[in-house]
């Protein structure tokens, strides 16, 4: 599978995401904020992906900066809150800022080189961790399935949302090396296409079965009985287990449920967000209308239509049959599930205020 991010030198290079399938395009970025920009356009996109890649583009900050010393601890902050900025929905974006924040609190008293390796380090390691996290979801939901399973997937949830393997698909990728996934749906994800684009893409390389569909063929598969379990990815994750996905997603869940499928999330404990309670407090992201005004270059509709466009929707942890980690799986009540893979410095806090 294709590398989605890497450190080169004094820049970050990225797979532009937005080329694909046509084009394998790998683009280098050398600001802060060309990094911004690749994740608001969506070159780089995937929750777990977007996260190292912010955290390489706070390393940028540091490599870049070439002011005085004293204005470095602005040059990061500044660096800091415009990535996080970047797009509000995705938990881990967050998380591995502040990670990487971490770090730099505790080098800033070094020279400026030491700094910057210590945090270009940081951030290879947090790739690393990621494809290993990634394996580890991929070896516990394949437990779950059963030989000969068909699996429906909305957006993309694989290695290019990721640092490899993927979360959702890492499962797929899993199960198929069982010998236990007869075939993948993969829904077409309106408006930006990231299941017929990537999704379908990734699967084909692979070799795995893969039929396309609309979105709003879902309920038609299930009713024929052509489904047996739903797998999604997650951008967001309450204690309560409400979890934001690409828009479609709770659609999904609904008709699972009426249909007696199985409905899994596949993330990272780094897509939990333990300071919120329930999906309420999950923000979410307005994309730009022209998205689902346009195909490519071309309207689709009239050009001044007032449009919708949330990029996300949130499935209640009532509707989620189980969600998978690397960590394990947690089951409902969510609160005392998720509550198990809490960070130990999380729990510390908690325990102390």
């Amino acid at each position: 599978m294709l590398e989605t991010v890497a450190w080169r030198g004094d820049s970050v290079r990225i797979l532009d995401q937005t080329c694909l399938p046509g084009e394998i395009k790998y683009s280098h970025l050398h600001t802060v904020d060309e990094v911004v920009e690749a994740i608001k356009s969506l070159r780089v996109r995937g929750a777990p992906l977007i996260g190292v890649t912010a955290a390489y583009g706070l390393a940028l900050a540091a490599v870049q900066h070439d002011g005085p010393r004293d204005k470095l601890d602005q040059a990061i902050s500044e660096a800091s809150q415009a990535l996080i900025a970047a797009r509000p929905t995705a938990v881990n974006l967050r998380w591995a800022v502040n990670r990487l924040l971490s770090v730099y609190r505790e080098k800033r008293s070094q020279d400026l080189d030491s700094i910057r390796s210590s945090l270009v380090e940081a951030a290879r390691r947090m790739q690393e961790q990621d494809l290993l996290t990634n394996q580890a979801i991929g070896r516990v939901g394949a437990g779950l399935l059963k030989p000969g399973t068909r699996v429906l997937t909305i957006c993309n949830a694989g290695a290019l949302a990721t640092c490899g393997h993927g979360t959702a698909l890492g499962i797929v990728r899993s199960a198929f090396a069982d010998g236990k996934v007869n075939r993948v749906y993969a829904c077409e994800t309106r408006p930006v296409l990231q299941g017929s684009r990537l999704t379908v893409w990734e699967l084909a390389e692979d070799d795995i079965p893969v039929t396309l569909i609309t979105d709003n063929m879902a309920g038609y598969v299930m009713q024929r009985g052509e489904v047996d379990v739903v797998i999604t990815g997650a951008d967001r994750i309450a204690v309560n287990g409400d979890t934001a996905n690409k828009i479609g997603t709770y659609g999904l869940a609904v008709l699972a449920l009426h249909h007696g499928i199985p409905f899994y999330v596949a993330a990272p404990v780094s897509s939990v967000d333990f300071d919120i309670a329930s999906g309420d407090r999950i923000p979410i992201e307005s994309r730009n209308p022209d998205e689902v005004r346009k195909i490519g270059a071309t309207y689709i509709t009239r050009p001044e239509v007032d449009v919708l466009n949330p990029a996300f929707d949130v499935t209640p942890g009532s509707l989620i049959t189980a969600i998978i980690t690397e960590k394990g799986i947690a089951r409902f009540p969510y609160e005392e599930s998720l509550n198990c893979f809490r960070p130990p410095e999380l729990k510390l806090q908690e325990d102390h205020p």
